[in-house]
């Protein structure tokens, strides 16, 4: 799973991709904003990225912004004391929620970001501008969006107030546009970690991975039938929920269990298992 990588995972990226025409934000959100969408994740060995990027579909176009196709995010997840959303997501409610600023390195543009479940299995993302949590508290504005957009999910159970960062993610990102059927594929690489919990501090890192969504209506996309033919299945993981889980071992693993210690090569920590775990 984890096999050596001799270059850099933004270059492979880069290289698989430089056959495509380019696409330019603006005209990327028009067709295919998708903050009400269908997410399916895939981890893929990043050695076999390229052999996926050379058979996508005819009309695919590369997001490109100055000349740059692949971009570095960085994501600050807050949670509640009692970690009520990652305990939320890993027990499959339906009322589940996810609180992050996600900063955007090479644009410089940062936002406050709530995500919760729509109908039919959907995710509903809103946003608003704000710095990354984990440099500057959240503002009183910000409690107040944060307020609305949970209330919009029917989650009244969680004060703003409340939530504090606790992990960071960071990573380096491709998106392709699928204008055939307006959905869109982002590629992650360079995964990276780290908690901000002073009682597990600690770093993770997996650069021989990448992870690969699709964000589409309801339909699976072509991207997703490639991805199939080659083998690969969608899996249960989140960033902020694998993060947390990796460098907390006293946390249960919950729905995450087998992502864990199959894609990610994670092993179990020896401690009693709990019995909503994903086996």
């Amino acid at each position: 799973m984890n096999a050596a990588v001799t270059t850099a995972p933004a270059d492979v990226i880069r290289d698989g991709l430089a056959h495509l025409a380019p696409v330019a934000l603006d005209a990327l959100v028009d067709v295919a904003g998708l903050l009400t969408r269908v997410d399916r994740k895939y981890v893929v060995e990043l050695q076999r990225v390229p052999g996926l990027l050379a058979g996508l579909p005819e009309g695919a176009r590369a997001l490109e912004i100055d000349g740059e196709r692949v971009f570095g995010y960085r994501s600050t997840y807050l949670d509640t004391p009692a970690l009520d959303g990652y305990f939320a997501a890993g027990q499959g409610r339906r009322r589940r929620f996810k609180v992050r600023t996600r900063a955007y390195l090479d644009t410089g543009t940062s936002w406050l970001e709530v995500k919760t479940r729509g109908s039919r299995g959907t995710t509903v993302k809103q946003r608003m501008p704000h710095p990354d949590a984990e440099t500057v508290p959240v503002s009183p504005d910000g409690h107040t969006f944060v307020d609305a957009a949970l209330a919009s999910g029917r989650i009244n159970r969680v004060r703003p107030q409340e939530l504090t960062p606790v992990l960071v993610t960071a990573y380096r990102r491709a998106t392709v546009l699928l204008p055939a059927t307006a959905s869109r594929v982002t590629i992650d690489v360079d995964l990276g970690w780290t908690s901000l919990r002073p009682r597990c501090p600690g770093e993770l890192a997996r650069p021989s991975l990448a992870i690969v969504e699709t964000k589409t209506g309801s339909t699976p996309s072509e991207v997703d039938r490639l991805l199939w033919s080659h083998g690969h299945r969608p899996v249960r993981i989140s960033k902020y929920a694998v993060g947390m889980a990796a460098l907390d071992p006293t946390l249960p693993r919950l729905r995450w269990a087998r992502t864990l210690r199959r894609e990610l090569a994670i092993p179990a920590p020896t401690l009693p298992s709990s019995p909503q775990e994903d086996r």
